[in-house]
């Protein structure tokens, strides 16, 4: 079985390499980060492939990489992430439109450029990796809400559009994950306010639990579809609901 993954310099996206590739997958790792892409594949055997999910030509070219030796059974959308917790009052529209290119625009651009690949294969997959941002909302949010709502809305349309084919559609939508990079990006390298995010809470979700998550979508019978997985850790009821054990 043949996996593409972007985002997979850290992260979640790392993550999914290292599980596959333990299954037994060949995975093409896909990021903007060619050392770290490097240091991944020396130690998993995946194959790096340096590819900006926001641009046409980088896209265009790790996909001609990735399908030179034959069609893709799955191709996992991690690549994208939050900017900063602007009020829509204050929204900066630069975020907004880099949250949209790369949450939205990077996975419908790949999904779209893959898909005639994971159609010859027979057994094709689509995972969306969203968030639970994309099935609410919360203060100072919005940008990276609407982001994922938009996401979530290509899974579910294109699941609608390739009915009866043999491509199967999932979206992942994980809630509070502590991730070395994802709360720092999104205050701008301000680890302070990055570490506050899980403060208190017990046993926040790690990268390897979404990554079994996808992993399992991935290795069901293929006539199963898992449409749709929310996964949170148990001290996260909602977006805005979290418990945390006093200092």
């Amino acid at each position: 079985m043949r996996a593409v993954v972007t985002g997979a310099s850290s992260g979640i996206g790392r993550a999914t390499v290292e599980l596959l590739r333990a299954a037994g997958w060949e995975v093409f790792a896909l990021a903007r980060r060619a050392d770290r892409l490097s240091e991944l594949a020396v130690r998993t055997g995946a194959t790096a492939v340096v590819c900006d999910v926001t641009d046409d030509a980088s896209v265009a070219a790790a996909v001609a990489r990735v399908t030179d030796d034959g069609p893709l059974n799955a191709v996992v959308n991690v690549a994208g992430g939050a900017l900063g917790t602007d009020s829509v009052a204050d929204a900066d529209l630069d975020r907004w439109r880099r949250m949209y290119e790369t949450n939205v625009l990077g996975t419908l651009r790949l999904t779209r450029a893959l898909l005639p690949s994971l159609r010859e294969s027979g057994r094709g997959d689509v995972v969306v990796l969203t968030s639970t941002a994309a099935h609410d909302t919360y203060p100072g949010g919005a940008g990276y809400v609407a982001a994922k709502h938009a996401e979530r809305v290509i899974a579910s349309t294109l699941r609608l559009e390739l009915v009866g084919e043999p491509v199967r559609v999932m979206e992942i939508a994980p809630g509070m994950v502590a991730t070395e990079e994802f709360s720092l990006v999104r205050y701008d390298g301000d680890a302070e306010k990055a570490a506050a995010v899980y403060a208190g809470v017990e046993s926040p979700l790690v990268a390897e639990d979404v990554a079994d998550a996808i992993v399992w979508t991935l290795t069901r019978p293929h006539h199963v579809n898992i449409d749709s997985m929310i996964i949170r850790p148990r001290a996260q009821a909602s977006n805005t609901l979290v418990a945390r054990r006093e200092a």
